[in-house]
């Protein structure tokens, strides 16, 4: 099972839109972040982890081939915004994308024409299933199971990815601020677990700091943990590695990781 992180930024991306900061000026492309989304590719699946703004840009670079299910995190617009974009790989057949209740009719509101029943020629042929957490479901030869985590006061998904095949487990969670006790065991035995961490300092009401992605990577013990949907003021993504501990570090865009127990960049 392989993951590829298509974008590593926050709401905003990085550079920031007018921003001169050191992070936003850097010339290292490890700095330059698009908003925050994953492929999980096995060599007869394809997962998309969210689909936002910059979805065109992210896919442009890759084999054309089908994406078999788009798994939706929460119904923000950098995680979805980029759903139209989808209308090229229709041509593989109808899209599933998988969501909670909540963003399945963000989902439905935002994108009316895509549900109605004499469609406009042309518009993405997508099929929303309504999923809960802990049910779990197959899409290929990945088993996936969501749980919940709080993005401030809003539920959204997180999601326990597993090959049937080769039996490894890439936890993926983006956006948690907090985590009820409950849904835990859930987060435990990760091969690989992305996890969100916006930046060093300066508590944010909805989004973990760097320190409380390390406590709870500490608490569930992943073989090796990346972090992910951070703003420029994590700082240079060269200056961040040097100070997490193994076997943490901060993913880049374009990353590509082989999801086993030895957890190999490639």
């Amino acid at each position: 099972m392989k993951l590829r992180f298509l974008g590593t930024g926050t709401s905003c991306g990085v550079p920031v839109i007018g921003c001169q900061c050191e992070v936003c000026t850097s010339t290292d492309p490890h700095d330059h972040r698009l908003r925050c989304s994953a492929l999980v590719e096995t060599s007869s699946t394809r997962l998309l982890i969210d689909c936002g703004p910059d979805f065109r840009q992210q896919m442009l670079p890759l084999k054309f081939r089908k994406i078999d299910a788009i798994l939706v995190t929460h119904h923000h617009y950098d995680h979805v915004g980029g759903m139209d974009d989808l209308r090229p790989f229709c041509i593989f057949g109808d899209i599933n994308i998988y969501a909670d209740s909540t963003a399945a009719a963000n989902i439905r509101h935002n994108m009316p024409y895509c549900f109605v029943e004499h469609k406009y020629p042309g518009v993405p042929n997508i099929r929303l299933i309504e999923v809960s957490a802990h049910e779990s479901f197959t899409v290929g030869d990945l088993s996936i199971t969501p749980f919940i985590v709080m993005h401030g006061r809003l539920p959204i998904l997180a999601y326990r990815i597993e090959s049937l095949t080769s039996h490894s487990v890439l936890v993926y969670i983006t956006d948690m601020k907090t985590i009820s006790p409950s849904e835990v065991p859930y987060a435990r035995g990760a091969d690989v677990m992305v996890i969100n961490a916006l930046r060093f300092t300066k508590a944010h009401h909805s989004h973990l700091l760097v320190d409380e992605s390390l406590a709870f990577i500490r608490e569930v013990s992943p073989t090796q943990a990346l972090l992910v949907h951070s703003c420029h003021d994590i700082g240079l993504h060269s200056a961040v590695n040097a100070r997490l501990p193994h076997p943490v570090r901060l993913a880049y865009d374009g990353e590509e990781i082989e999801v086993s127990p030895s957890c190999q960049t490639i």
